[in-house]
């Protein structure tokens, strides 16, 4: 016998108790998980756009609001607030409420803490804070601006759990949160990861969108250039950061803020100041320790956390001939002192709609809400004040009739009969014939009556005000506007965090800085700085010049290039390797600064100095770089060769022992090169008479040196200014002498000779240090004119080429600079 069917229900009848619903699985599982992502969603993971805030951060901050646990009061303990939270609104766990509470109260975790805590709420170590027993805390000065105006019905409340109390759906919030504090949260099938920004910079983008309502995210950028997180630290490209804020999602790269620091003659140190947000600092320690202990990174000696109250302080001992900048580039590799936060504007729209936002979006929105709540809350001032003006209007109609209202008030039996022939001959209505029945009877004294006749006429003027608010939206935007500018006045900072303009892989954007001229500095012990040429007036010949850098002890400055911001500078050490980096990426300073360190920017060894720097601008017609060793050894190699200089270096020569390079020029194939001694040698002969060689090549011998004796300049001549008499040499001596020769003087040798007399040295002049081409107007095509004189102690003057001596090969020269001490020298010249 078959068995009786059970009826099937359909799913939209009513159902009834004790009756079966029958469904599909596959329904019912789609149908109550999407109720419970939407829960989670709504309920839990995502804020809302317009006060950026989760239900457990609103329903914590608005506890503490009606508890009375403002800023200007006493603290009162955290396990208080968690209980009245639990009991009113929240029924979830004691642990995840306080979680939320001790993150609204820490200062590495938001831009802006929304609670004042006191005790321990947990470190950027990653140390838990105490138990709520232990905590007192009370509202940040900066979150009542979330909550002022909430007892106006601004915003919509929602019973509580149980139907006994009632809890806002959304707080007023004259602050932009979301953008402000930022957002993290991990729904069902989506997730929000929206950075924190600089209160300043915020409200302005805000007021620009309001003033300019057209404007695309392009506009709001120029104003809200980047997220400014907590801990400080370094984001990069703009364009990338743009493009985040125009989709609502993508990467920004965040890099700690770290230096190279000498600490003592070749020793130097990583000292690391700033780190990127959500990045723990003790993890992040320890896995620089790991990396040293599993020899990836070898050229660490120590490491020590020296952070303290006033700020991060991780220091890096670095050992010996290492190169600290490729120690460097692998920490920011290899740790999370380089990370990338994930943009993820995700927040909910009208509570209830989760959506991905672009900037101006969430602006808007954030516009549109404050536009809300101002007009409810015109409306409800709008409403008391009509109150007050009907019952004032009732007081004045008997403080007018007031001898005829209290003979009616006697003859009447009880209160309610006075109420109702109070309201019969006066036409008034209940709520004035009971304000009447409640008057004092000092307010029967003429200053009383006229203190309601002033309230009269004030509430009337405000009822006036109110209702051209109402009647004007634009006047609703200029409160916005300046509501934001008492939070900039009130709770504006600077911006913690520095915005660079160049992405991480090196793109540099040339456009954005200017190509000026410039001077690059260096000095023996390995300090760089540039310098704008207006630093250094010209003076007269003989003068003792101005400070131009602040050596450290037997520190002397090496060399003075001048060039634009623009230029690629080719690096040339002593060991015959080179680098490039551009003129820009060294930090303009003040005239008598120190400078940074070259191994900020170049992997240099300890044993290993720069020697040469030419500046590789766009010259006309060089086909070579032409070097030159100082035990006179000369190169040439075609500059194609240098195109692609590695970060690490290249080779450029190959040196033999006791040999360095020193001189770097680029050449043509068709010029004449001549070389100068210390002992006041010098040799003039055809580049043609040298061959290209390639890069690891060691060069041929280009001047034979006496005993004792060394090149102490190098220069590049053209041929067809030779023979017209234009180019003139221009030799410095150690002790300030100089003079210029001309160059027709010097007869064209084989490569390879001893030379002629180009000085006479004495005890009085002491040797030449420096040798420069000039043509007869004193001026190359990139020079102005001038000639700069370094010493050794970081002294400079500026002269006029056109001041200087021209007299035969064999003089000594005439005084060109004198020295503040004895027994400083000449260290180095240069044209600009």
């Amino acid at each position: 016998m078959t068995p009786k069917k059970k009826p099937i229900i359909k799913i939209n009848e009513e159902p009834t108790v004790g009756r079966v619903i029958s469904r599909p699985i596959d329904e019912e599982v789609k149908s109550s998980y999407l109720d419970y992502a939407m829960s989670v969603i709504v309920s839990r993971a995502l804020p809302d756009v317009r006060d950026g805030l989760k239900p457990v951060h609103r329903r914590i901050l608005y506890t503490m609001w009606k508890m009375g646990l403002k800023s200007n009061v006493k603290y009162r303990k955290s396990a208080t607030v968690i209980g009245e939270v639990l009991g009113k609104y929240h029924p979830h766990g004691d642990v995840a409420v306080y979680d939320a509470l001790v993150r609204m109260a820490q200062d590495f975790s938001l831009r802006y803490p929304l609670v004042d805590g006191q005790g321990n709420f947990g470190s950027i170590d990653g140390d838990a804070a105490a138990a709520y027993r232990y905590t007192e805390a009370k509202l940040a000065a900066i979150a009542e601006e979330m909550l002022i105006d909430i007892e106006k019905e601004v915003v919509q409340f929602v019973p509580n759990y149980d139907g006994t109390l009632s809890e806002p759906l959304v707080l007023p919030s004259k602050l932009p949160n979301l953008l402000l504090n930022g957002a993290l949260g991990i729904a069902v099938g989506m997730a929000t990861n929206i950075p924190p920004h600089n209160l300043k910079d915020l409200s302005q983008a805000i007021v620009h969108l309001i003033d300019h309502p057209d404007s695309d995210v392009d506009d709001l950028t120029e104003i809200l250039k980047g997220p400014d997180f907590p801990t400080g630290a370094l984001i990069f490209n703009p364009n990338q950061i743009k493009e985040a804020y125009t989709l609502g999602k993508g990467p920004i790269v965040m890099r700690a803020k770290a230096e190279i620091v000498e600490a003592s003659a070749g020793n130097f140190q990583i000292v690391v100041t700033e780190i990127p947000f959500q990045v723990n600092k003790s993890t992040l320690i320890e896995r620089i320790a790991d990396l040293v202990k599993d020899k990836k990174i070898e050229d660490i000696r120590d490491l020590r956390d020296e952070s303290d109250r006033e700020g991060i302080r991780i220091v890096i001992e670095l050992k010996r001939h290492t190169y600290p900048q490729k120690v460097l580039n692998q920490l920011f590799k290899l740790t999370d002192l380089q990370t990338t936060f994930h943009v993820n504007m995700v927040a909910l729209l009208d509570g209830i709609q989760p959506r991905l936002l672009d900037l101006k979006s969430i602006l808007e929105e954030f516009v549109k809400h404050r536009q809300v709540v101002i007009k409810r809350r015109t409306e409800y001032d709008l409403a008391r004040t009509r109150e007050r003006i009907h019952i004032l209007k009732g007081l004045k109609i008997a403080v007018d009739h007031i001898e005829e209202i209290i003979r009616l008030i006697k003859k009447a039996k009880d209160r309610d009969d006075a109420n109702a022939s109070l309201r019969k001959k006066y036409n008034l209505s209940e709520i004035q014939a009971n304000a009447i029945l409640d008057m004092r009877l000092h307010q029967l004294a003429n200053l009383e009556r006229m203190k309601i006749e002033n309230e009269l006429k004030e509430k009337l003027k405000i009822e006036k005000e109110l209702m051209s608010i109402l009647e004007q939206p634009k006047k609703i935007l200029q409160m916005i506007k300046a509501d934001l500018q008492s939070l900039i006045d009130t709770y504006g900072e600077p911006r913690r965090t520095q915005i660079v303009t160049q992405s991480i892989d090196d793109f540099k954007q040339e456009d954005l800085i200017p190509n000026d001229p410039t001077l690059i500095l260096t000095t023996q012990d390995g300090y760089i700085k540039r310098l704008a040429p207006s630093s250094f007036k010209t003076q007269i010949r003989g003068g003792k010049g101005v400070v131009g850098v602040e050596a450290k002890e037997e520190d002397a400055v090496e060399h003075l290039i001048s060039a634009t911001t623009h230029t690629d500078l080719l690096f040339f050490t002593t060991t015959g390797r080179v680098f490039q980096i551009k003129a820009y990426d060294v930090p303009e300073s003040a005239r008598a600064a120190k400078g940074r360190a070259l191994v900020n920017f170049l992997e240099l060894s300890d044993q290993e100095n720069v020697s040469a720097i030419l500046p590789l601008g766009k010259e006309s017609g060089a086909k070579f770089l032409t070097m030159v060793t100082a035990n006179g050894i000369i190169k040439k190699t075609e500059i194609s060769e240098f195109e692609n200089v590695r970060r690490s270096g290249l080779i450029a020569i190959k040196l033999k022992d006791n040999d360095a390079l020193k001189w770097v020029k680029l050449t043509s194939g068709q010029d004449e090169i001549i070389l100068v001694t210390a002992h006041g040698q010098a040799i003039r002969f055809s580049e043609k008479n040298l061959r290209s060689m390639g890069r690891s090549a060691a060069g041929v011998r280009g001047l034979r040196l006496s005993k004792g004796d060394f090149v102490v300049g190098m220069d590049v001549l053209e041929a067809s200014k030779i023979k017209t008499g234009q180019v003139k040499l221009l030799v410095v001596m150690e002790n300030g002498f100089g003079k210029m020769s001309e160059v027709k003087d010097y007869r064209l040798q084989q490569r390879g000779g001893g030379g002629i007399k180009t000085a006479k040295i004495t005890d009085r002049t002491g040797g030449l240090v420096a040798a420069l081409v000039i043509d007869e107007k004193g001026l190359p095509e990139h020079a102005t004119g001038d000639l700069l004189v370094v010493s050794k102690t970081g002294q400079i003057i500026r002269l006029p080429l056109k001041t200087i001596k021209t007299a035969s090969r064999a003089t000594q020269g005439v005084k060109l600079m004198r020295f503040k001490d004895e027994k400083d020298k000449v260290a180095s010249v240069t044209l600009i």
